[in-house]
């Protein structure tokens, strides 16, 4: 198994952290965040993980290097420009197999990525997206209103519950002719090429623990769950 790794962010919603470090390399206990997303690629049966860098790459790359200690095989392409999460999938166009696994590399979970990748395969969808259950209350009075502006509903301080993409995805080649050369193109741009297209999009509904570490308060919170619950992420 083929995985890529999206590590070519800059992080600006860490910052000040990432002023000095590239997200991937933001300590969680003692280990990065990439770090542990890699022994876990491994643990699952990953073989060869791909790179995608930008900023910082040097710094990442010399941290990181060719992935002996993780038993895996590290390859690294750099982003001259940022080409979003899809966009830089092309660069590894004549490598990738026909499945493979793609993810950001600023995701804490327990998720198993080998049976992730066996439902995927039983599907005969392009693209497997990770999904999990969030809660958004809204502190304030809802109103419901018809055509006229008349309200038909209320109701205090709401809960919603949506599904949300996990960051994590399985892929198969038949993708890539919906990603344009050397321009940005994000998941939201693929998710919106393959519908419009009527391609079949499976999710794999995913009830463990997930945090992406996108903000100074998911940090704080991927530092406290680590130390709490170490084995679910890194077992013996």
């Amino acid at each position: 198994m083929k995985a890529v790794l999206l590590a070519g962010g800059k992080g600006t919603r860490l910052r000040p952290y990432t002023a000095l470090f590239p997200k991937p390399l933001m300590p969680i206990g003692d280990h990065t965040i990439v770090d542990i997303l890699l022994r876990q690629l491994a643990r699952a049966g990953i073989t060869d993980v791909m790179m995608c860098v930008g900023h910082q790459a040097a710094l990442i790359e010399g941290v990181i290097g060719a992935g002996d200690r993780y038993g895996l095989k590290i390859s690294y392409r750099r982003e001259e420009t940022p080409l979003g999460t899809v966009g830089p999938l092309l660069a590894y166009a004549d490598e990738l197999p026909e499945r493979f696994l793609v993810m950001n590399g600023d995701i804490l979970c327990d998720l198993d990525f080998a049976g992730f990748y066996r439902f995927a395969e039983a599907t005969s969808a392009p693209l497997t997206v990770a999904v999990c259950e969030r809660n958004s209350k809204i502190d304030l009075g809802v109103l419901d209103l018809d055509a006229s502006g008349y309200a038909t509903g209320f109701r205090e301080k709401p809960v919603f519950t949506f599904w949300v993409s996990m960051g994590i995805y399985s892929m198969t080649r038949a993708v890539l002719p919906h990603i344009p050369r050397n321009q940005p193109f994000g998941f939201d741009d693929l998710m919106n090429s393959l519908l419009g297209s009527k391609e079949p999009i499976a999710t794999f509904p995913f009830r463990g623990h997930w945090l992406d570490i996108g903000r100074n308060d998911d940090f704080a919170d991927a530092q406290a769950e680590f130390e709490e619950h170490r084995e679910r992420y890194l077992p013996e």
